[in-house]
C-alpha cells in the first residue's frame, strides 16, 4: 500500500516537474508544437503540359525549370518583378481604349516623388517653436497643419457673399510660420 502511494507522489511530482522544464528538455521530448516559417514557404509553379507527349526523363535531385528561387522570388517581391514590365506594356486594344478614356495613360510617373517632397516640406514648416529651435517636443508622426488667418479668411467669405459666389470659391489665407 505504501509503495503504491509512494509510486503515484512520484509520477505526480516527475509529470509536475517535467511540466515546468525548459524549452529545450519539451524540445527533445516533442512536447513543444512546431509551426512553419511563414517567411520560407514558397509557392509551388504550377503543372505544365508539354508541347510533345515525349517527356525528359526527370533527374533526381535537380530543380523544377518552371521554379523561381525563393531569393529571387523575394528580389521580385521587393523590387517588382522585370518581366511584369515588360508585359504591362503589350496592352490589348480594349484596355488601350479604356486607360485612354480615363486619362491613366497621361498619369505623371513621378508622382510618387512629387507628393513625398511635398509633405515633407509641409512637415517641416509646420513644426513647433521649439522642435525648430531645439529639435525637442512634438510627436515624430503628428500630422503637418496649416493655420487659417481669421481676418482675412472673414473677408474673403464677406466678399464671396457680396458677389453672390460660393464660399469654397477662392484660396484660404494662410499664415505662415
Amino acid at each position: 500500500m505504501m509503495q503504491k502511494r509512494f509510486l503515484k507522489t512520484l509520477c505526480l511530482f516527475s509529470a509536475l516537474t517535467l511540466g515546468a522544464c525548459d524549452t529545450n528538455v519539451r524540445d527533445q521530448l516533442g512536447l513543444t508544437k512546431e509551426s512553419p516559417d511563414e517567411f520560407a514557404v514558397i509557392t509551388r509553379a504550377p503543372l505544365e503540359i508539354p508541347p510533345s507527349l515525349a517527356l525528359p526523363p526527370p533527374t533526381p535531385g535537380m530543380p523544377r525549370p518552371q521554379e523561381t528561387a525563393a531569393i529571387n522570388q523575394a528580389k521580385n517581391a521587393v523590387l517588382g518583378n522585370s518581366n511584369q514590365t515588360q508585359t504591362s506594356k503589350s496592352t490589348s486594344a480594349a484596355e488601350s481604349i479604356l486607360l485612354n478614356k480615363t486619362g491613366a495613360d497621361a498619369a505623371d510617373p513621378a508622382i510618387r516623388a512629387k507628393v513625398n517632397t511635398e509633405t515633407k516640406e509641409m512637415a517641416d514648416r509646420n513644426k513647433p517653436v521649439a522642435q525648430k529651435l531645439m529639435n525637442i517636443g512634438g510627436a515624430k508622426d503628428a500630422p503637418s497643419a496649416t493655420v487659417v488667418d481669421a481676418k482675412k479668411e472673414l473677408e474673403r467669405l464677406q466678399k464671396n457673399a457680396a458677389e453672390g459666389k460660393s464660399a469654397t470659391d477662392g484660396d484660404t489665407p494662410m499664415i505662415d510660420e
